[in-house]
């Protein structure tokens, strides 16, 4: 199917959704995941018929085809009662939103990994807009190529966190940000983990990254993340599946709770988590391996967070994640957290991300390796990118003999600037 036409899907799918959720009380943040979850299994149901017909004849008076051989082709077995066929034949009058709960439980039933994961309110939905969805779904051929449906979900996605404004990033990070990170730290094979995952850009998009080099992602990459909100653990879980794809992911506290043990654990680790938190109770973090730098003493968890990220790389593990732009020159002891990470040489990269990728703060991606190895023998130096508007160039490299960080300033990092700089030990940066 040419991507014209699968855009037209979405846009279509999207208006329907819209439509449904104007027919309704309810807000985004109520309708967004029963929408998602009708994505989920419209996608089951395409790809749990191309494998039934794939199997036909295979089985023998002894052995009957069952859901062993669905699951080894990398299939989630769907019931009878969960086919998207059935829903669709229920007759005028019928009621649409608890036989979409029904099939959304028998799902689950046979598929432990999704228990209470799904969701199953659709009996608060309006019937005839209920109706209308399940139609237009209905209609996405079933030959559509490659990912289409983890795309139509990636598009839902994002639709959602936009109608939710700010709230919206706790659970989309912006795909092109997301795809950036990826190529940048290129995770072939080994353990990824994403302890603020949100909905799980991360994994889809490093599973997209193996297939795109011909490898098999189940085969190549191990998925471990954690999450705060359960609603957000379900969105995860739910893209995962629509991905062809699994992964551990927990629900808890990341300041709190290291529920991975993740202390030198992972190779790739990316993250977009939240910027700029207060309030974390510090006096839980005392004698945390995760803190390896000491705790910053401001009331702001950046500084936690990065630590976090760079404690739970293996050997050779490499790091990439969003951070926002003030952690880039804060002062007291964030400064000396950051020098401590740039005269160990444990920063590579650094990019400015240009205005209104999200709604309160202008970010900036790092990517670091682990304390004990580097990435393609950059060690020594850290780059700076800049994707402002007219500056998409490689605009310096910076020693990184760096007797104070604070003076790589975010000003300097979107400005750009040429050849190498010195930076001084003891003045405000540039303004």
């Amino acid at each position: 199917m040419a991507v014209g036409n699968n855009n037209q899907i979405e846009k279509r799918l999207w208006d329907a959704a819209d439509e449904m959720r104007a027919n309704s009380k309810l807000k985004s943040s109520e309708y967004s995941i029963p929408v998602l979850g009708l994505i989920f299994l419209r996608y089951a149901d395409q790809k749990f018929a191309a494998a039934q017909k794939a199997l036909e004849g295979k089985g023998t008076g002894r052995r009957q085809i069952g859901k062993s051989d669905y699951q080894a082709k990398g299939v989630l077995f769907l019931p009878e009662a969960a086919r998207f066929q059935k829903l669709l034949q229920k007759p005028e009058g019928a009621n649409i939103g608890q036989a979409i709960n029904d099939a959304m439980r028998a799902t689950e039933g046979v598929n432990p990994d999704l228990k209470d994961v799904l969701p199953k309110t659709y009996n608060r939905l309006e019937n005839s807009s209920l109706v209308e969805l399940l139609k237009i779904m209905a209609s996405i051929p079933m030959d559509i190529e490659g990912d289409a449906f983890g795309k139509i979900y990636e598009y839902f996605l994002g639709k959602f966190a936009m109608a939710e404004g700010q709230k919206g990033g706790e659970f989309f990070t912006p795909t092109a940000m997301v795809k950036l990170i990826v190529e940048i730290l290129e995770p072939f094979h080994g353990r990824i983990c994403d302890l603020a995952c949100g909905s799980g850009g991360m994994f889809v998009q490093s599973a997209r990254f193996v297939e795109e080099h011909k490898k098999n992602p189940s085969a190549e990459i191990s998925i471990y993340g954690q999450e705060r909100v359960a609603e957000t653990v379900k969105l995860c879980k739910m893209n995962l599946a629509v991905h062809g794809l699994a992964g551990d992911i927990r629900q808890g506290n990341t300041y709190y709770e290291d529920l991975h043990n993740s202390p030198g654990k992972f190779d790739f680790f990316l993250a977009n988590p939240p910027f700029n938190v207060d309030r974390v109770d510090k006096d839980r973090l005392k004698d945390d391996p995760r803190f390896p730098f000491g705790l910053p003493k401001v009331d702001n968890a950046n500084y936690l967070w990065i630590q976090i990220f760079y404690s739970a790389l293996s050997k050779n593990g490499r790091a990439g994640f969003v951070m926002a732009n003030s952690a880039t020159d804060a002062r007291a002891s964030e400064m000396e957290i950051r020098k401590q990470l740039i005269q160990g040489r444990e920063v590579d990269i650094m990019v400015a991300v240009g205005p209104n990728m999200f709604y309160t703060v202008t970010p900036c991606l790092v990517c670091s390796g682990s304390s004990t190895g580097g990435r393609r023998g950059q060690r020594g130096k850290i780059r700076c990118y800049s994707l402002m508007p007219d500056t998409f160039s490689d605009k310096s490299t910076v020693p990184t003999g760096i007797s104070h960080p604070s003076r790589l300033s975010s000003l300097q990092i979107l400005s750009g600037f040429t050849g190498e700089r010195n930076l001084r030990t003891n003045t405000q940066a540039p303004r």
